[in-house]
C-alpha cells in the first residue's frame, strides 16, 4: 500500500491526531504529509512544539512545480521528525496560501505514489471534505482513503453523505481507490459494531 489519506465529513473528529498516530507506529519509513487547507501547520505547532522550523515547504512546492523540478526537489522538503521513521511535508502557513498549492496536488501525488518504489509508504491529513482548496487530487490518487467521524448522530449522518459521495468518485476516478470509516471515541453513544450494522442496513 502506498497512499492513504485520512479526512473528515464534519467538525474536527482528530484527524490530524489520528495521521500522526499511524505514522509514528508504522512499520516502516512513512511520509506524513500535511495537506489540511485550513493551514496552520498543526503538527509543528502541536506535537513538535515549535522545536522544528517550518521550512516553508508550500512556496517551495509552488516555485518546485513552477520550474519543472518538483521530483528532484520534494526529498528536500521533507523534514524528519526525531526518533521516528516519519518524514514530514509541513502544511500551508494559512489558508490564503494554501489557494496557492491548487494546481500543485495532481502533480505531487504522481510523486507520492512513486515514493512506493523507494520502501516508504505515504500518510496523508488531507482536514475536512468539501473546504475550498483542499487538496481533491490527492484523495483522488489514495489507495484507502479513511473517513475520520465521532460516534454522534450528527457527525455519522455527515459521513453518510460523504462516504457516498466518495464511493461515487470512485467510479469516476476523484475518490480514493477503496474507503474506510474510522470512528473516533468508540461507544459515545455508538459502538463500532452499531456504526456497521447501520451502515449495512442503509446500503
Amino acid at each position: 500500500m502506498a497512499v492513504i489519506v485520512l479526512a473528515s465529513a464534519s467538525g474536527a473528529p482528530g484527524v490530524t491526531t489520528t495521521a500522526l498516530g499511524l505514522a509514528m507506529t508504522w512499520s516502516r519509513p512513512v511520509v506524513l504529509v500535511d495537506a489540511d487547507p485550513v493551514g496552520g501547520s498543526a503538527i509543528l505547532a502541536g506535537y513538535c512544539r515549535g522545536a522544528l522550523i517550518h521550512n516553508d515547504a508550500t512556496v517551495n512546492l509552488v516555485l518546485a512545480h513552477r520550474d519543472g523540478r518538483l521530483s528532484a526537489a520534494l526529498p528536500s522538503m521533507l523534514m524528519a521528525i526525531p526518533g521516528t521513521q516519519v518524514s514530514l511535508l509541513p502544511g500551508a502557513r494559512s489558508h490564503g496560501q494554501a489557494a496557492g498549492l491548487s494546481d500543485v496536488w495532481g502533480a505531487l501525488a504522481s510523486e507520492l505514489r512513486a515514493l512506493e518504489g523507494t520502501g516508504q509508504d505515504v500518510i496523508v491529513d488531507a482536514g475536512r471534505l468539501g473546504m475550498m482548496h483542499s487538496a481533491a487530487p490527492l484523495i483522488a490518487a489514495a489507495d484507502l482513503g479513511l473517513l475520520v467521524v465521532r460516534s454522534d448522530l450528527p457527525s455519522l449522518a455527515a459521513a453518510r453523505q460523504w462516504a457516498e459521495a466518495w464511493s461515487v468518485g470512485v467510479e469516476d476516478g476523484s475518490g480514493a481507490s477503496s474507503g474506510a470509516c474510522l470512528v473516533v471515541g468508540e461507544g459515545r453513544p455508538y459502538s463500532g459494531r452499531d456504526v456497521a450494522a447501520r451502515h449495512r442496513e442503509l446500503g
